[in-house]
């Protein structure tokens, strides 16, 4: 819930403009003036849209939605503080032709005329004590735009008494005798708002004594750098409640009679998991309520973005890719997130797997392909040299944990602030998905052994390496990567037409999993998740609708990394688009584009906005390696769009068609060319030669432009061992 600031009758206004218009939307902004003598400190615009007008991309506000149709913006960082007589503004995209009613800035009306609303409904009550004949009540303060004047206390629609603070004692009561309580307010102008939630307490001194039931999920407001204000629906006792225990993960942060609590001596920018446990009149305890992880402000400015890197754990081998690269190269250093590709599902008990070292088949088409395969000798086995470790210490033979995720956790140490995710899936992992998230039984147990495997660590032992907690702390999260709900990906996957409804479920459990944990570590876990840019697969396969007061995935999941790459190819097999060349990850549609269907990158990202998702969980996906095709005609276009003779040779030989772009700068000779219209980067090598598509510092360049004026999360690689640094520092300059 919005908490608005104190209204500045008469000394600021904010002003609607739709700026341009179209058939099924438009494009507005608010201009916020100071009116007055002083300086404003911080703004917040209420405003009502219709049913059927939405709010989409916005910018210089952070824009929030609820209920249904009402939207509150706040001023960001920058511009919260407007002089006597300055102006700020914010803007926004939204859906349909509807206008805004009932603006309010900072609690006032918008036209700065002075206002006089009735105050809200006060918090429900919640007992502070309780004896065979009196009841003593407290509650969370209503808010009104003039003052509180008192409160009404009504038992059983009675009022019993009227005070002018948030608390009362009821007296002459009956023994083990249940009372029901509402609380009114009413303001200086005599308005009495609507009622509170109505609370039931049986007063003491007769029959059982039952601890006291779990209070509600608390909700966060007030954050601060340093703290946090709580505040949570009454626990059930039968004789009545004492108190509450507000816990920090373990430990209790607080104690407190009431249902609202604040939390002090935080840390700027960091996750923390609150819980509450209610206490009874005769001293006991009750269980927990449901966890809610809350981020504490500062730590990074508003509006920065995060950079996402996927390392693949192949890439030790013919790439000589370790994750002391991503150290040497200055990667690590600019990375905000690392996800590690990929962890198997088992074909047999549908389980995140780890534990074997088995290859792939060389077939990509062959439909089992991925089935049973993995390799934990890379994961966990393998020991690194003092040369090859990122500390400079080599491994021994008896240490549980080595190979990648211990060299991944010794990165983590050297750059703590970088979070690693493992991923689950890939184009060749993703043929059980459809299976283990069929059923509430089998989502509970992929979803326990995932967390269990990789958030707890617990590795199975294989050639004396892994066991119990051997990877604990190695990873923040899981990475989903379904290749795809509801649609076709690698031959032989199952698809189901309930995969899209199973899909949110299943984020439904990792959450919910994964917060349970939180309540006993204190550390908050990430879901995130690879999603396409294809609108057909994403309707196919992934709720992402916020609008219509149903589940979304975004419900349960931190951000999303959409696909911006692969739009075209050859395949290494030539089985997708050997015979016309095509841009892989172009910002926008292109105009020569000749296919039935047209991807790009703005599309994409709009479709996911148009269904309400909030920008700022969303990730563009960047190629740091090209596709190619070889005898391709010039058609006096330099080979865009042109024939072709299927892919053309790749940086290895089981690979053909893609090559890693450091590989492919210093192997192709071939001209660069930057496509301005569609933002695409291309090279060919002359009439009848290769023709590669690919992501440069000039396309990266304008992507982060692209992606700042979105005011999108920020942007994420595949894969990072195609790249010495050269795109890295791009896209870390480009997000700046």
């Amino acid at each position: 819930m919005a908490i608005a600031s104190p209204a500045r009758a008469a000394t600021a206004t904010a002003t609607f403009t739709k700026t341009s218009t179209w058939d099924s939307g438009f494009q507005a902004q608010y201009t916020i003036k100071n009116t007055g003598t002083s300086p404003i400190s911080g703004w917040t615009v209420e405003w009502d849209f219709p049913s059927g007008t939405s709010v989409g991309a916005y910018w210089d506000s952070l824009i929030t939605q609820a209920p249904a149709n009402h939207y509150t913006a706040k001023n960001r960082e920058y511009n919260g503080s407007i002089a006597p007589g300055a102006s700020a503004t914010f803007g926004f995209v939204a859906s349909g032709t509807g206008s805004p009613s009932g603006c309010k800035l900072d609690g006032g009306p918008c036209d700065g005329s002075s206002a006089d609303s009735p105050p809200s409904a006060p918090g429900a009550p919640a007992s502070a004590g309780v004896t065979a004949t009196s009841i003593s009540l407290t509650w969370a303060a209503a808010t009104d735009d003039k003052g509180i004047r008192n409160y009404d206390v009504l038992r059983g629609g009675s009022v019993v008494g009227t005070v002018t603070g948030t608390s009362f004692t009821d007296t002459g009561l009956t023994a083990d005798t249940p009372y029901t309580y509402t609380i009114r307010a009413r303001d200086t102008a005599g308005q009495t708002g609507p009622a509170s939630p109505a609370t039931t307490i049986r007063t003491s001194g007769g029959g059982s004594d039952q601890p006291p039931g779990k209070p509600g999920t608390p909700a966060a407001s007030e954050i601060t750098n340093t703290s946090v204000k709580l505040t949570w629906s009454a626990a059930t006792d039968d004789k009545g409640v004492k108190n509450y225990d507000v816990y920090r993960g373990a430990t209790v942060a607080t104690t407190v009679t009431g249902t609202t609590a604040t939390v002090t001596g935080l840390t700027a920018g960091t996750d923390y998991t609150f819980t509450v446990r209610a206490r009874d009149t005769a001293d006991q305890v009750g269980p927990a309520g449901d966890p809610v992880t809350v981020r504490t402000t500062g730590g990074s400015t508003p509006g920065s973005f995060v950079k996402v890197g996927y390392f693949v754990q192949w890439g030790i081998y013919g790439r000589a890719y370790t994750i002391k690269s991503l150290d040497t190269t200055g990667a690590a250093s600019k990375l905000t997130h690392l996800n590690y590709a990929f962890s198997n599902i088992n074909p047999t008990d549908l389980t995140c797997m780890n534990g074997v070292t088995k290859a792939t088949s060389p077939n990509p088409q062959d439909p089992n392909q991925g089935d049973g395969a993995g390799d934990s000798w890379a994961d966990y086995e393998k020991g690194f040299s003092a040369g090859e470790s990122v500390d400079g210490v080599g491994d021994t033979w008896d240490q549980p944990l080595a190979g990648n995720f211990n060299q991944l956790k010794k990165l983590k140490a050297k750059y703590p602030g970088l979070k690693a995710t493992i991923s689950v899936g890939g184009w060749t992992y993703s043929k059980y998905f459809s299976d283990a998230a069929k059923t509430d039984a089998s989502r509970q147990k992929f979803v326990k052994s995932c967390v269990d495997m990789y958030i707890k660590g617990n590795l199975p032992v294989t050639n004396g390496r892994g066991g119990t907690g051997a990877a604990a702390g190695v990873f923040d999260g899981i990475d989903l990567d379904w290749e795809w709900p509801g649609a076709e990906g690698h031959p032989g996957n199952h698809v189901s037409p309930a995969d899209k409804a199973n899909l949110t479920l299943l984020c439904a459990e990792f959450r919910k999993q994964m917060d349970a944990l939180s309540a006993t570590t204190g550390k908050k876990y990430l879901l995130t998740a690879f999603t396409p840019a294809d609108p057909a697969k994403v309707d196919a396969g992934w709720d992402i609708t916020t609008k219509d007061g149903t589940p979304s995935v975004f419900d349960y999941m931190d951000f999303a990394n959409v696909q911006g790459y692969d739009f075209h190819g050859a395949g290494s097999d030539n089985s997708w688009e050997p015979n016309r060349t095509g841009h892989q990850g172009n910002l926008y549609k292109d105009d020569q584009d000749p296919y039935s269907f047209h991807f790009s990158v703005d599309a994409a990202i709009q479709h996911y906005l148009g269904a309400g998702v909030d920008p700022r969980k969303l990730t563009v996906g960047l190629a740091f390696y090209g596709r190619g095709w070889q005898q391709v005609a010039d058609g006096g276009v330099h080979g865009e769009w042109q024939s072709a003779n299927g892919a053309a040779p790749g940086q290895f030989p089981e690979e053909a068609g893609t090559r890693g772009y450091a590989n492919l700068i210093a192997s192709v000779p071939m001209t660069v060319y930057h496509d301005e219209q569609s933002v695409a980067t291309y090279g060919y090598s002359g009439a009848n030669g290769q023709w590669w598509s690919f992501d440069d510092t000039w396309s990266i360049g304008k992507k982060t432009a692209w992606i700042k004026s979105k005011n999108l999360l920020g942007g994420m690689v595949w894969e990072m061992s195609g790249d010495t640094g050269t795109l890295m520092t791009a896209l870390d300059s480009g997000l700046k």
